[in-house]
This record gives structure tokens, sequence and C-alpha cells, in this order.
């Protein structure tokens, strides 16, 4: 993804994304899937090179990484639905996974084309009571976007094809050194993720 901005400016932080560590860049097979995942709720596989994720239902049909990663993160990925799917790219970090909630508990989760009505946006679980969203009307099905979400203590971001969506700034910041998961969700949806 050479082609993005190796410098993203936001109100009261910058990234230089040129200096910064890249902490995952393993290609995904079929062969190393479940040892770099945990699933939940759904079905994950490789096709062609995408970690594609199938979940009919409504619940979070999850692969969280089975490695931490603590801090600032930003996520870094290409993402599209898999036609005739048509909503809900979902992705999260600073996270965590739930058996008592059968889903993430502490988390940041993106989203595009999410909460059935067209919309891009951030929300953290499992309160809700932090959510960003704006519409996202130029959502094609089947289409590949170059996604970067994450948060900076608390500034957390979106862009979409390196152009900032929304930024917003979470009055409580998870703890992300508690909270180190980072995941993709497939939400009734069938997506492809390629990292």
């Amino acid at each position: 993804m050479s082609e993005l901005v190796d410098r993203l400016q936001f109100t009261e932080k910058e990234i230089d994304v040129g200096r910064s560590p890249v902490l995952f860049s393993d290609n995904i097979t079929c062969e190393n899937i479940d040892l770099i995942f945990e699933i939940h709720n759904s079905q994950w596989s490789v096709e062609d090179g995408w970690l594609t994720g199938l979940n009919p239902d409504e619940s979070a049909g999850m692969a969280v990484m089975k490695q931490d990663f603590p801090g600032n993160i930003m996520l870094e990925f290409e993402g599209r639905t898999k036609l005739p799917s048509t909503h809900d790219i979902n992705f999260m970090w600073n996270g965590e996974w739930s058996d008592e909630l059968n889903s993430c508990g502490n988390a940041y989760i993106g989203s595009i084309c999410g909460w059935y009505n067209q919309r891009a946006g951030i929300e953290k679980s499992p309160d809700y009571k932090f959510r960003v969203t704006v519409p996202n009307n130029s959502f094609e099905p089947g289409r590949t976007y170059k996604i970067r979400a994450g948060s900076i203590d608390g500034t957390c971001f979106l862009l979409i094809d390196g152009m900032l969506v929304l930024e917003a700034n979470d009055p409580e910041p998870l703890n992300n050194k508690i909270y180190t998961k980072i995941g993709f969700t497939a939400w009734s949806s069938h997506i492809q993720i390629r990292i």
C-alpha cells in the first residue's frame, strides 16, 4: 500500500507511518490461519490470498489474532464484501474476546458500511456509549477498499482509500496495555481482508 500517504496529520496527533514499526506482515495462508487466529461464531478461510469470513447470523463472527498488540495501534489492510454480501466490513483493535458475552468485550470496533444504513464509523464495546459514524453512501459492494484505522491515546481515526473519514477523541480511552487484541468481524456478512 505504498501509494498511501506516509504521514497522517490529525487535529492534535501525527503518525509518521514510514518510521512506525510494522507489527504484523505475515502472509495468511490455509496452513497458518489456525496458528494466527482464534475463530468465533463464523467460518474463516483463505481464498486466493484473502482472509475470508462468512457469518450468516446476527452475531460477532470474529477472527481474533492470538498475538497481542499493546499500545497505540493503526490497522492497515484491504477489505471488501464478497458478493452478494453488501455490508459490514468490521475490524477491532485494542480489544479482547469475551466468552461471557460471546462477542468482543472491551474494544474499539471500526466498520465500513455498517449499522445497516451505509455508515462508516468507530464504536467502543461493550457499552457503546462512544460511537462516531458518518454516511458512507458511495460504498460499492465487492469493491476493494484500502483501510487505515486505529487510535493514539484515545484519538480514534478511520481512513478509507487515503481520505480521512473521521477522527474522534474518546474521553475515556481503553487501556491499550490491557486490551491488546486485533480482529476482523463478519456480522451477518461475507467479507474478505488482505493485510
